[in-house]
């Protein structure tokens, strides 16, 4: 039932966000620039386990992946001289976002935060 709960708030949050955007983009992505799912996701954990360990550990990788994340916008900032089309853009995106999650696993397998 927890896990149902979950998916419903994220749910929401995500599909409030996707309507906003619609209408006001600026509010709206200053509300997804929050770190509103870390915050609902480090509760959900707090919540489930109750071991400060695990949650310590989780807000660290989130800090960590924070500045490598923010990659997936670059070719779209790019995309103003560059003219790809959306497609191109945004699987432009994703791969710079897979080199951004495969420099994470470097930094937490190498242990440089542990």
């Amino acid at each position: 039932m927890f896990f149902l709960i979950k998916i419903l708030i994220s749910a929401v949050l995500i599909a409030f966000a996707s309507w906003l955007a619609g209408r006001q983009t600026i509010l709206a992505g200053f509300i997804i620039a929050l770190p509103l799912i870390s915050m609902i996701s480090i509760f959900f954990v707090y919540s489930e386990y109750r071991d400060m360990e695990k949650v310590n550990q989780f807000a660290v990788s989130i800090l960590t992946a924070v500045p490598l994340s923010l990659l997936f916008f670059v070719p779209f900032l790019l995309n103003k001289w560059l003219k790809m089309n959306f497609g191109m853009t945004y699987l432009s995106a994703i791969g710079c976002l897979t080199l951004a999650y495969f420099a994470h696993h470097f930094i937490f397998k190498a242990q440089l935060f542990r």
